[in-house]
């Protein structure tokens, strides 16, 4: 989309005020979003969004859904990942965290939703990226 770094710079300030919520408000929620906010693209997370309420629904509706881990949700609804996370450009999908967590690419560093609130973690923390 044309506007697509002006949408991805209001989307990380929004995330900020935006409590953590369990299928409406957590990292695959709103990673999945912005990834269709920013592309025009298929609402993946309509598959899930709404459907749990902890973070053990979110497991047990990811393997509901067929994925087994979220690389395997990743690899399936975006294909295959970058050769390495430092190829990401900003608003490109990542995983990363010690807790693997979908984020969002903002330059330097990926942008996650958390329970504590929006973090952000240096890039080269990223065991995957998508190109968006």
């Amino acid at each position: 989309m044309p506007d697509r770094q002006t949408r991805l710079i209001l989307a990380l300030d929004a995330a900020r005020d935006i409590p953590f919520a369990w299928g409406c408000h957590d990292c695959a929620t709103w990673a999945f979003d912005l990834r269709r906010d920013l592309t025009g693209g298929a609402d993946h997370a309509a598959r899930w969004r709404g459907r749990y309420r902890t973070a053990r629904g979110a497991h047990r509706v990811m393997r509901r859904l067929g994925w087994e881990s979220l690389e395997g949700m990743g690899r399936d609804l975006l294909g295959n990942p970058l050769s390495t996370p430092l190829l990401a450009q900003r608003g490109d999908l990542v995983l990363g965290g010690a807790d693997p967590a979908f984020g969002i690419c903002a330059g330097a560093r990926a942008a996650f939703v958390a329970p504590k609130g929006l973090i952000f973690l240096p890039l080269a923390s990223c065991s995957l990226a998508w190109r968006v």
